[in-house]
């Protein structure tokens, strides 16, 4: 069992450890730029709201 300490006081944990694969993320500078570019060419202005105050962006 794995003991945890949180602010000086010892606990033990109840339950093992899952065993999932790990996954390995990758990043695509392509595809984000294409998906920036496609919401940017999207001409609607985003409307905002902040504690009742309406923006456009």
């Amino acid at each position: 069992m794995t003991t945890l300490t949180y602010r000086g006081k010892a606990y033990t944990q109840n339950k093992e450890a899952s065993k999932k694969k790990l996954v390995e993320l990758t990043y695509r500078s392509s595809v984000y730029k294409s998906r920036q570019n496609a919401a940017s060419s999207n001409n609607e202005t985003a409307n905002l709201s902040y504690r009742g105050i309406n923006y456009k962006k």
